[in-house]
């Protein structure tokens, strides 16, 4: 099973990123060398999933000290830079304040910055991996045996550290030798489904069948699928859940037609200090976005546009989140984070 490796480092200590903003057309992978070009590839999705960004950030930190000595406050100011990119997904703050913290620690004692944060960086993404793992392995023995899983937006190796999220128990299950299949919404206005989970689902040999959002209460109403599993960018203390937009109109549809919603997260992303999906903050992004896809228009010019890059799922259409820690129903999630 062939899965893609979004990020990396270059010889050099640089950010190495696949552009998955060219994908699937091109696979092109992106040196990133400062603190500034890091931010940019976040915002403008260049990397993205919740988990990978805090991944991202993280490594991105690390150049502030790249070129020699430099001040908590230099550091402190690079990741206020970073964490200005994209306000939903708590992963990227998660990571962030964590750096921050052994950079504190680190000029304390004494210690040769840049490397403790390189060593930090580091540990983020392995524990990503590893959290990826787990969250696969007990969705694998939720779903159980042979299945056909209906996914939104992309949450897989492309979004992670690891083997992703809602993706996890799919490749576990792939790789273990069970029939399991796909149906992915292609996810506008960006077409993450459709460009990002089917291209990276096809390289690992896992069958996968795209269809346009608004086909997914059609195709649970036809009954073949078993369940729905979605990523998460932030998950509130009473269990609501904000995903990419679309996700709410997916569960309404699950509910309806007696399909179980799994949400897939490690638990850093869940935050306790958000009591309930309304202080969830959803990122607005541009017009362009909608209004036309790599330069060819797809509305009139002046038309109005509403553009939410998330939306949030409430607790009580959850059926449950899949987690590094193991199962939860929704409204437990909040004694397990930390």
């Amino acid at each position: 099973m062939t899965l893609p490796d979004p990020i990396g480092w270059t010889r050099d200590g640089a950010v190495r990123i696949l552009d998955q903003t060219l994908l699937p057309d091109q696979e092109r992978y992106l040196e990133l060398d400062t603190v500034d070009g890091v931010a940019e590839a976040i915002r403008t999705l260049r990397v993205r999933g919740a988990p990978l960004i805090g991944i991202a950030a993280a490594m991105g930190l690390t150049l502030s000290a790249r070129r020699g000595p430099v001040s908590l406050d230099a550091v402190c100011a690079a990741a206020a830079a970073l964490g200005a990119t994209r306000p939903t997904a708590v992963n990227l703050h998660w990571a962030l304040a964590r750096m921050e913290r052994r950079a504190a620690a680190a000029i304390a004692a004494g210690d040769e910055l840049g490397q403790a944060l390189r060593d930090e960086a580091d540990a983020i993404r392995e524990e990503d991996r590893a959290m990826c793992a787990r969250i696969g392995a007990a969705g694998a023995h939720l779903i159980g045996g042979d299945a056909v899983v209906l996914t939104h937006c992309n949450a897989g190796a492309l979004a992670t550290g690891g083997m992703g999220t809602a993706l996890a128990p799919v490749y576990t299950l792939h790789a273990a030798g069970r029939r399991v299949a796909v149906v992915a919404d292609e996810t506008r206005p960006l077409l993450q489904g459709s460009r990002l989970t089917a291209w990276e689902l096809g390289r690992a040999g896992v069958p996968v069948t795209v269809i346009a959002d608004g086909m997914a209460a059609s195709r649970l109403r036809l009954g073949d699928i078993t369940c729905v599993i979605v990523g998460a960018d932030r998950i509130a203390a009473n269990g609501d859940v904000a995903n990419k937009i679309g996700t709410y109109g997916v569960a309404l549809a699950a509910r309806a037609h007696g399909v179980p919603f799994y949400v897939a997260a490690p638990t850093s992303t869940i935050d306790p200090a958000t009591p309930d999906g309304a202080g969830i903050p959803i990122e607005q992004r541009a017009a362009e976005e909608v209004t036309g896809w790599r330069g060819h228009a797809a509305a009139p010019a002046g038309a109005r546009v509403w553009n939410p890059a998330f939306d949030v799922t409430p607790a009580e259409l959850v059926t449950a989140i899949i987690t590094d820690r193991g199962v939860f129903a929704p409204g437990d999630v909040g004694r397990v984070a930390g």
